[in-house]
């Protein structure tokens, strides 16, 4: 049987917490090869955008998809930051299963391993042309990370992507440049690049000894602390580097490039079926924007690099029109995470978040385990096959290899995407029933477990930043039911103990499943 969503608790048996099975399809959604476009930003919350409820900031592109489309409000991303989420979107399994898929550094190796089957191979395998422009974060390179300035391999390519134009890691991390397929663009072999996570290196001045040169300082939070090295055009990143001058990235200039990079991917592709992840560095730090959006959200530089984001979105299904693909491509629309306001830099996020509540009613953001920092903005646009509308089927960014592959006809090998759930039709409008079960994660260790509107949290583990230290998990381990208590304010923990003891060994047979 399928993974349904239901209001209650369901009866528990181990089938029922693995892998969904196979969905019959119906004629409608039958093996098609539609175009697929997944717009994935970072850090963006599920009260961000106008069709979510943000009055302060104006996104008329996403509010725009979301009229044609539908609207998910129970859809989540796969951990609460943002490599074990993007590790998840494109492995189909959850990231706590796999050491290592924490927040990587910028010259750590490949973690996703290239014999297994992944989203963009299956959609290889179906015959489309894939690639991905954006943020990547996954690593580069075997063991001891990635050759800077010969041929950068094993990555995007290896995983299953024809095409790749990225850059290694967060905006705030080093080396600051793109790469394009197996090479660092614009690299003058004469200025080679050398990278370090652990002492400094060369000559050129950091934010911890040299504060009087970045024109973005740090937050108190994180003042003398890892953003506190090189500085890159002005502003201080986590980590050091040294030359690559000529390929250095503006952080005003990004979003016109990476943009322009996605759409020349569609326009090359339009004869053909093509997947493209347009990983976005927006509203991630450093917020930068383009001197053109700087101002026009009201709620300082964390809502203009929405407003620069919401433009990017625009120019995306703009050349879909032009090039008359909407009707026969469908465009996701979600985020790697929940969002944060101070996360290192001296922005001014909280100062002038002026009312906008970027979680919307939700409690927590990134790095924590409340809804705050997995439910996030989800829209799905398919003019003429998904119908306009709002949907509480809870869904995953980790249900895309299964859900695709149904789409496309795929076999995903035994094994592979073990925790991807066939949500196909929520996806495309037909049932508001997705998955009844998942297994939510803060990026640390600490898991929580949805059975439809419940959720339990485990006894805290301590994982936290020093940024979310005013968050406090029970050590008892909390309760919740979302159904009326969406912004998880009443621990039922102790008034109800067999639903807590219930979900509690639920999720513990989950992580030991795959064991």
């Amino acid at each position: 049987m399928r993974i349904q969503h239901r209001n209650k608790l369901t009866s528990f048996t181990l089938s029922s917490l693995l892998l969904a099975q196979p969905a019959s399809l119906s004629a409608a959604t039958a093996p098609q090869r539609p175009n697929i476009v997944i717009i994935l930003a970072d850090d963006l919350g599920f009260g961000d955008t106008g069709c979510y409820g943000a009055t302060k900031i104006p996104t008329p592109n996403i509010d725009r998809l979301g009229r044609q489309g539908l609207r998910f409000t129970d859809a989540h991303s796969p951990s609460a930051t943002c490599t074990p989420s993007r590790y998840a979107m494109l492995t189909g399994q959850y990231p706590w299963r796999k050491a290592g898929t924490g927040i990587l550094p910028g010259n750590a190796p490949l973690i996703i391993d290239p014999q297994h089957a992944t989203l963009p191979s299956i959609l290889k395998k179906a015959g489309y042309q894939t690639g991905i422009v954006g943020k990547w974060h996954l690593g580069l390179g075997d063991k001891g990370g990635p050759d800077w300035n010969g041929e950068i391999k094993p990555g995007p390519l290896e995983v299953g992507f024809d095409y790749a134009f990225f850059q290694p890691s967060t905006s705030d991390r080093v080396p600051c440049v793109y790469i394009e397929n197996h090479h660092v663009a614009n690299l003058d072999p004469h200025d080679p690049i050398e990278v370090s996570y652990g002492n400094p290196i060369g000559d050129e001045p950091t934010g911890k000894d040299h504060p009087e040169l970045l024109k973005m300082g740090l937050s108190r939070e994180h003042n003398g602390s890892g953003h506190a090295g090189t500085i890159i055009d002005g502003i201080s990143r986590i980590g050091y580097m040294t030359g690559g001058h000529a390929a250095r990235w503006k952080d005003g200039d990004k979003a016109d490039v990476l943009t322009g990079k996605a759409v020349d991917f569609i326009k090359q592709n339009k004869d053909r079926p093509f997947f493209l992840e347009f990983a976005t560095h927006d509203p991630h730090v450093p917020r930068v924007p383009n001197a053109r959006f700087v101002g026009k959200s009201g709620c300082g530089a964390r809502g203009d690099a929405i407003v620069q984001f919401d433009w990017c979105v625009g120019q995306i299904v703009s050349t879909l029109e032009t090039l008359n693909l909407s009707s026969n491509t469908m465009v996701i629309l979600s985020s790697d995470n929940g969002p944060v306001l101070d996360d290192g830099y001296a922005d001014r996020a909280e100062e002038d978040v002026n009312g906008h509540t970027p979680a919307g009613p939700l409690r927590g953001g990134k790095y924590v385990i409340y809804e705050g920092g997995t439910r996030v903005p989800f829209l799905v646009s398919w003019p003429g096959r998904v119908s306009p509308g709002v949907s509480d089927a809870l869904v995953c960014l980790v249900d895309f290899s299964a859900s695709f592959a149904a789409l496309t006809g795929q076999k995903i090998p035994a094994g592979d995407a073990p925790d991807s759930v066939n949500v196909l039709s929520a996806l495309l409008g037909e049932t508001r029933n997705g998955r009844d079960k998942l297994v939510e994660h803060d990026g640390g260790q600490t898991l929580a477990f949805r059975d439809g509107l419940w959720k339990y949290i485990e006894t805290d583990k301590r994982f936290r930043l020093a940024l979310e230290s005013q968050v406090r998990y029970s050590p008892v381990g909390e309760l919740y039911n979302l159904s009326h208590d969406l912004g998880e304010t009443n621990n039922l923990n102790v008034a109800q103990p067999g639903t807590s003891k219930k979900l509690s060994m639920e999720l513990d047979a989950v992580r030991k499943s795959l064991q």
